[in-house]
């Protein structure tokens, strides 16, 4: 049985699927620490949480060093008292094409989105592995596995993430701990990013449709954090069908992407010029709430989402749709 009073931590937790994340832990009475970069995101966050009905420390911090995420790990043991789960969803990234990324650019999107998980984890470790216990959630992407155009930075950073936790996995499994990592690989989500990410596109960027509200993708990681012996799960049917896809036709999808892809990923609307939160954060003074601009485009509900959370209902309602179409099979064949 879960212990719905657990100690969590969540990288990223100023807006977005981290705030959405840290609140969905609290509404059970999580003791949530929120770490991000942005001082007005994370104080918002935090209100949001003790709404809830949970508990909440704020540590401002940059993941991508290892020594903050060292502190914040620290700090929320000595607040709340050892982690149960770790979540790591930080990141940035630019939109643009390879070439219209500088090294430095690029540089910085895998430090914060790839090493940021790599300390997070190492951090989380250093305090499960001793009690041989804890769950660390990893939030992925249907990009740890399906390249897309526009987005080489983000997409290179999520494969390693993957293959970085399946190591560490192995690693886990050879030593017989009872400590648990997983992947949630989410599809696109409605979250402020599109609106503050470094773009050089000539429009506004935008999810590729069909967008999944943030509460959507909390509600996978919750599931994933309770039952962390599945290695990963896949969140959208849409994230279902282009791994499938990208699995059996990697060369066909290729071409589609080549075809679709930069539109897709654009508004009508021109792009704002601005810097972005590569280099700093987007709301150290101003709060973007958890949520992007595409509300009336954005699901609150994944049927394929369900189906994963109640896989014995989803095996009774297959039994029970397979034994009717037996059963007026033979009716029609008498």
């Amino acid at each position: 049985m879960v212990d719905k009073e657990q100690t969590v931590l969540v990288t990223g937790a100023s807006a977005g699927i981290g705030r959405a994340t840290a609140v969905a832990f609290a509404a059970r009475g999580a003791r949530v620490t929120l770490v991000a970069r942005g001082a007005a995101g994370l104080e918002a966050a935090a209100r949001e949480v003790r709404e809830a009905g949970g508990q909440a420390l704020t540590v401002p911090a940059d993941v991508a060093d290892p020594e903050q995420a060292e502190e914040a790990a620290r700090r929320a043991e000595e607040e709340f008292g050892p982690l149960d789960v770790w979540v790591n969803n930080a990141f940035t990234s630019v939109f643009a094409k390879f070439t219209d990324i500088a090294p430095e650019e690029f540089r910085q999107t895998t430090h914060a989105t790839y090493l940021g998980y790599v300390n997070g984890t190492r951090a989380a470790l250093r305090r499960m592995l001793p009690r041989d216990r804890g769950t660390v959630v990893q939030v992925g992407s249907a990009l740890a596995y399906r390249g897309i155009p526009l987005q080489s930075a983000y997409c290179g950073a999520k494969h390693a993430i993957q293959g970085f936790t399946e190591s560490v996995r192995c690693e886990l499994l050879h030593d017989r701990s009872r400590v648990r990592i997983t992947m949630v690989q989410m599809p696109a989500v409605n979250t402020p990013q599109f609106g503050w990410l470094l773009s050089r596109l000539p429009r506004h960027a935008q999810p590729v449709p069909p967008i999944y509200q943030p509460e959507v993708a909390a509600r996978a990681v919750l599931h994933a954090a309770d039952h962390p012996r599945r290695r990963e799960y896949w969140v959208g049917t849409s994230t279902v069908l282009t791994l499938l896809a990208n699995a059996v036709a990697p060369g066909l999808l290729d071409r589609y992407l080549a075809r679709t892809g930069f539109d897709s990923q654009q508004t009508d609307m021109p792009t704002r010029p601005g810097p972005g939160n590569l280099w700093e954060p987007a709301d150290e003074r101003t709060d973007h709430g958890t949520h992007g601009a595409f509300d009336d485009q954005a699901h609150g509900f994944s049927p394929q989402q369900w189906a994963a959370r109640h896989p014995a209902v989803t095996a009774g309602a297959a039994a029970g749709l397979t034994g009717a179409g037996y059963a007026l099979l033979r009716r029609a064949t008498r």
